[in-house]
């Protein structure tokens, strides 16, 4: 099933999903997922990711939809070739891949807010077009690995 980015807006919080089929088995997937330093090769809403993507580790990521600023993040929760967390104080985002026929379905989900997320929501620009973006050159790199 693939669905377009959706976000859901709340008072102190917003969350930002999207999901889509890959024609790829879930180690394909997982290794371009988890893979810090070849994600800009790929992913055109990433510009760099320093660090490694493990478990209880930190990385510093930088992203087209603000260039100027770099989220630290910790790596919350790592399941090899099913789930993913990682994020900081205000949100977190969280990498699903569950088996379908012929591969894997991608889910991406961003939440981010708290206490004091009414009074910077504003700043944050809106997620949709990015999440599109990352699933489909996800699933365009995974695809073009197995029928290479």
């Amino acid at each position: 099933m693939n669905q377009n980015a959706q976000t859901i807006k709340k008072t102190f919080s917003r969350s930002t999903s999207v999901s889509i089929d890959i024609n790829a088995d879930a180690s394909t997937v997982w290794s371009l997922l988890t893979n810090a330093s070849d994600f800009p090769r790929w992913n055109s809403t990433v510009t760099s990711i320093e660090g490694k993507i493990a478990l209880g580790e930190k990385i510093a990521l930088k992203a087209k939809l603000d260039e100027k600023r770099t989220f630290k993040l910790k790596i919350k929760e790592f399941t090899s070739e099913k789930h993913m967390r990682w994020g900081d104080a205000m949100g977190n985002r969280d990498y699903t891949l569950s088996p379908i026929d012929g591969g894997v379905n991608f889910t991406m989900n961003e939440k981010i807010g708290g206490p004091l997320f009414p009074l910077f929501a504003g700043m944050i620009p809106p997620f949709d077009d990015a999440f599109n973006q990352y699933a489909a050159d996800l699933k365009k790199e995974a695809e073009k690995t197995v029928n290479s």
